[in-house]
């Protein structure tokens, strides 16, 4: 795959590329105890570049596509937990319900209704940059684009005024290797990192740094809302008792997002009774833990009891089939075992 992509790129143009400003941007009107995913859109603005830029930023898609077609990784369907993230991961666009994907499939197939950069300021002072995308087309017309997420800390913009008070940014300098001075830098900048995180060809998303993936894409933020979700579908079973302190683990943990929604898919919590926890207590004990019980409910009173809990349920502990070694992990693909 690495390879054909490789080619790809080889033999596209350098100059036949486009480079984009992805913002997020809250929505007007919005209430606040809206979901969060409710609560943004995405914006796109095309940046006019020079020779020398566009050069750079085609040669840093090629240096990535070397180094992972020489390292030869492994591709894989997105999971949201893996035990091996030095793979490549592949997430299908079609029918998935996320605000980015307006960029993808309905902005950037607009062009010439994209607005240009003329004031990067103004753009920061109201919106949130988030992202910026690298467009390429080769002598078919087909275009790929490769993303990557913006940190607050690469990008500056020169001070700027509004009516209560004056904010300032930051005094910026470079060393001019050939005054051997140092100058003050002007204008607004930002610094394009030499690294992608995923490309976007025929509705597929191939990810190569699956953190920053998740965060361009705002799946980050699913996670929590799915984690809340869950929380509240096992309060409902009536199984548990002292489930507060895992919705406010969800609020301060984000860790802990990923392994509910790893539960969600596994589903083992549905149609819990006596059997089911005693089966619980049995496991986790097996294991060196140990969950309580209290009125015919687990009751949870540390965070190493919602942890217990949770590996129980997501099946957390498994056995090889030929060794029959017990191992533990939260990721697996469930498997059709033939008689």
């Amino acid at each position: 795959m690495t390879e054909q992509f490789l080619e790809k790129f080889e033999s596209i143009n350098s100059e036949n590329l486009h480079l984009y400003f992805i913002t997020r941007v809250l929505k007007p009107n919005i209430k606040k105890t809206a979901k969060i995913l409710d609560k943004y859109d995405f914006e796109i603005y095309q940046v006019d570049i020079d020779r020398e830029i566009a050069s750079h930023l085609y040669k840093i898609s090629i240096k990535q596509l070397e180094y992972v077609s020489k390292k030869q990784l492994d591709v894989t369907e997105y999971e949201a937990i893996t035990d091996d993230t030095r793979q490549i991961f592949t997430y299908d666009s079609t029918n998935k319900a996320m605000s980015f994907l307006d960029i993808v499939e309905n902005k950037l197939k607009n062009k010439s209704k994209i607005p240009k950069v003329n004031n990067l300021t103004e753009i920061v002072n109201s919106q949130e940059l988030w992202a910026y995308s690298v467009g390429f087309f080769d002598s078919d017309n087909d275009w790929i684009y490769s993303f990557r997420k913006i940190l607050k800390s690469k990008v500056a913009v020169d001070e700027y005024t509004n009516k209560k008070k004056k904010i300032f940014g930051t005094f910026r300098t470079k060393f001019n290797t050939e005054s051997n001075k140092l100058e003050v830098l002007k204008g607004e900048t930002i610094n394009l990192d030499e690294r992608i995180d995923c490309i976007y060809f025929e509705k597929i998303f191939y990810i190569f740094q699956k953190t920053q993936f998740e965060q361009i894409t705002g799946l980050t933020e699913e996670f929590k809302e799915h984690a809340e979700t869950i929380a509240n579908e096992l309060i409902a079973t009536e199984m548990f008792e002292g489930m507060d302190l895992l919705k406010k683990q969800i609020q301060e943990t984000p860790a802990i997002h990923k392994k509910l929604v790893r539960l969600k898919k596994i589903n083992n919590y549905q149609n819990l009774n006596k059997e089911s926890l005693d089966k619980m207590i049995k496991i986790a004990e097996r294991y060196g833990g140990k969950l309580k019980m209290g009125n015919g409910k687990i009751v949870i009173e540390t965070e190493n009891d919602i942890d217990l809990t949770i590996k129980v349920l997501v099946d957390f502990y498994k056995t090889g089939e030929f060794s029959g070694k017990p191992y533990g992990t939260f990721s697996g693909k469930e498997l059709t075992a033939q008689k």
